[in-house]
């Protein structure tokens, strides 16, 4: 049950971002749903969680977008690992706190997906790749995290998406 409210949420985070956010883009950036779900799950649930949500959730992304198969699938996989690093060491319940590892998460994965372009021979400006894409996009995911993150974090601890007891 947990596993398919999973692959629901990725999935609607997904469309949401390929359709509606088109629309409220800021300066042509657009938040990255998927990745911040990614984070959300990691940071809650550990880093091996988080990397099996990020490498589901990025060949998601690889599969709807067609290009470079496999590249969201690692970046978004690296930076679930990345926040679940914190699920121990960090306050979860504190908003301010998750809001920063969003921050920080959003801009690791998409600093990988650039890395990895570079990696596959597509020549990228890393100024603005950096300045006109990753900043406006963890600012992005910032200003969202406070909307969504304490839902997530109620149905992750208390609801539907718990983890059951071992």
């Amino acid at each position: 049950m947990r596993a398919c409210l999973l692959f629901l949420i990725l999935g609607v985070a997904l469309v949401l971002q390929a359709t509606v956010f088109d629309f409220v883009s800021i300066l042509g950036v657009k938040p990255d749903l998927v990745l911040l779900v990614v984070i959300f799950y990691g940071f809650i649930h550990g880093q091996r969680e988080g990397a099996y949500l990020g490498f589901l959730g990025g060949l998601m992304t690889d599969f709807l977008t067609g290009h470079y198969i496999g590249l969201n699938a690692l970046s978004k996989m690296a930076a679930g690992y990345l926040a679940g690093m914190g699920q121990t060491k960090l306050y979860k319940e504190n908003i301010f706190i998750a809001t920063i590892v969003s921050l920080a998460g959003t801009v690791v994965g998409q600093t990988i997906y650039y890395l990895l372009l570079l990696v596959t021979g597509i020549k990228v400006s890393l100024y603005n790749g950096f300045f006109h894409v990753i900043l406006p996009v963890a600012l992005y995911n910032g200003l969202l995290t406070p909307l969504l993150y304490g839902r997530f974090y109620r149905s992750s601890t208390r609801g539907l998406l718990k983890m059951p007891e071992v």
